[in-house]
Formats: C-alpha cells, structure tokens, sequence
C-alpha cells in the first residue's frame, strides 16, 4: 500500500521561502512519477511539479511555479521535496503530494487527471 505523508507548510511573507517534504513508503520511483498538486481557494486542482526518477530525475513545472519552485527527491526513494521561492500570496493553497503514471508527467504540463494515490495536505499561507 502506497502511503504519502506531506510536511512543511506554514506561513510565510511574500518574497520568502519553504521547502515542503513527502515522505513514501509502499511505492516504486522507477514506475510512476510523483509530484505536487495544490489546491488554491475556489479553484481548480492544479497539478505544478512532477518528477521522474527512472529517466534522470526529469522534472516538470507548472507555469505558475516555473523558476521559482524546485522539486527533487532524496535519492533514496523515501523522500521527495519541493523548494518553493519567491513566494507570493497567490500560492497560498493546500499542498498535497501524489502519484500517477508516468506518462501523465510527459507533456507540457502535469495531467492529474488520473492519480494512483494520494496523502493528506499541507497548508501554505503567504501573506503580502
């Protein structure tokens, strides 16, 4: 059984940083991908990073967090994280780790549409 654990939220100010951690147990880095997905107030689900160890460490970046936010894993296939910088109070939102085939993360943007698991989330706030 795939189990996800997402940390780190918190309140921080515009301009400032976090680094949020999802820690895994039950699943297999070399058969899907896992990312990030946040859920902003009276919006939409949007899926912002993914990763995918089996080819390199590829990474995908939503629009909205390109440049400033940085997913990466441990290596060891327990932990992975995303830095997320130049934060701004429009990134206030539920961040929750998942993961989903890995052809979902092949695109120009990550497809949530179909998601293998999911943990529980964790609120960050940014406050201008």
């Amino acid at each position: 059984e795939v189990q996800l654990q997402a940390s780190g939220g918190g309140s921080v100010q515009a301009g400032g940083s976090l680094r949020l951690s999802c820690a895994v147990s039950g699943f297999s880095f070399d058969d899907y991908t896992i990312g990030w997905i946040h859920q902003v107030p009276g919006r939409e689900r949007e899926g912002i990073a993914c990763i995918i160890s089996s080819m390199d460490g590829y990474t995908l970046y939503g629009d909205s967090v390109k440049g400033r936010f940085t997913m990466s894993s441990d290596g060891a296939g327990k932990t992975v994280f995303l830095q997320m910088n130049s934060l701004k109070p429009e990134d206030t939102a539920v961040y929750y780790c998942a993961t989903a085939p890995t052809w979902s993360c092949l695109n120009t943007y990550w497809s949530i549409r179909v998601l293998e698991s999911e943990g529980q989330g964790t609120l960050v706030t940014v406050s201008s």
